[in-house]
């Protein structure tokens, strides 16, 4: 490991997205007196979803949430429940942020947005954090405390912890299908094939809930927060802004989606957008076999699982393919989310074709 390895660092804040500095100061002092100084404002550039900030005070350093200006659906962007669902976690599951308050009142930055403390550490994302070195027996360290903080999260009491209201009751996986099967409907162009073979195998396979439990639903490696002391180790677990109450074993296809081997064909490494390809991580085979054996859960047919996560990668790319190709938004490094999402529908097939379905 390095002796110092730079902190995750907001960068400038992007045009068109500034605060309402003064006017987030005031609320924040009427909540929290004792804070000191006009914060230093930051902005944490690679998501594409909510907008989120730094607010560095002279003595608290503070995280701000808010979806991104002109949102019309609140439920694509709700940060009461982000919030709500994180305060109620957080006794059960300490990696979560602390919460610090939440704003319902549009007067203020024209948006709800909640405000949470920040958590100093390291985000590995494509590629370990600069300066970062680990050797294969740490790669591999990471990589189990990444999946137990996944099997941790999925052991919590969500009826004790106040978060059985999350839920829609028995019939989640069903229930993805259906709505992933519709948005990809909605979503497709003529560039992309119908995937009716993969969805009608999906739909004809859907099991029974395994089980029901708290699930993060974007479980990846730049989601999580290492120690700076010890970068093998979870401190903090970002993004539940998707976070539900549903089946683990779609949670853990979910993650695998993004799971991304060195020895990979050169398209699905084109996809890697966290370090999976590092000696020492374990691969998509191994990281389902420790999650069963820790869990004792026995999946009927897991490719089901892991079909249903390359189809929902699928069609979140084509969704986002969908709005540069209908010019609403304008960022070129959409262009190409046709070929991704082409290139998925074909790993669907294969993936069904080697468990013989």
């Amino acid at each position: 490991m390095a002796a110092s390895v730079p902190l995750d660092e907001g960068k400038a804040v992007r045009s068109g997205e500034a605060l309402d500095v003064p006017a987030v100061d005031a609320w924040l002092k009427a909540l929290v007196p004792s804070l000191v100084g006009t914060p230093e404002v930051t902005q944490y550039t690679g998501g594409a979803s909510n907008w989120t900030y730094r607010l560095k005070y002279e003595n608290r350093d503070l995280i701000l949430r808010r979806p991104p200006a002109g949102t019309k659906a609140k439920s694509a962007h709700d940060m009461s429940r982000e919030y709500t669902v994180q305060q109620a976690l957080k006794p059960a599951y300490p990696v979560v942020p602390t919460m610090v308050g939440l704003c319902q009142d549009p007067a203020v930055l024209g948006a709800e947005f909640y405000v949470m403390e920040r958590i100093p550490g390291l985000i590995p994302r494509k590629h370990l954090p600069r300066g970062l070195t680990l050797d294969k027996t740490q790669t591999r360290q990471l990589c189990l405390n990444v999946i137990d903080k996944l099997i941790a999260l999925h052991g919590v009491d969500a009826q004790a912890a106040g978060l059985t209201s999350l839920g829609k009751g028995p019939g989640y996986p069903q229930r993805q299908i259906s709505g992933w099967s519709d948005r990809y409907e909605k979503a497709r162009t003529w560039n992309v094939p119908r995937m009716k073979y993969v969805r009608d195998w999906l739909a004809a396979n859907v099991p029974q809930d395994i089980a029901t439990c708290v699930i993060h639903n974007d479980w990846r490696f730049d989601n999580v927060v290492l120690s700076p002391e010890n970068p093998t180790e979870v401190i903090g677990v970002l993004d539940w802004e998707m976070a539900t109450l549903g089946d683990p074993l779609m949670d853990l296809g979910n993650t695998l989606a993004y799971w991304v081997h060195a020895d990979d064909n050169l398209i699905l490494r084109t996809t890697r957008r966290q370090p999976t390809d590092l000696p020492g991580m374990l691969r998509r085979e191994e990281v389902v076999a420790y999650y069963l054996e820790r869990t004792g859960l026995k999946p009927a047919n897991w490719t089901f699982y892991e079909v249903y996560g390359v189809f929902r990668l699928a069609v979140i790319v084509q969704q986002i393919y969908y709005r540069y190709h209908h010019k609403q938004t304008r960022n070129p490094s959409f262009k190409n989310y046709w070929l991704l999402a082409n290139y998925m529908a074909f790993r669907c097939r294969q993936l069904i074709k080697k468990a013989g379905g």
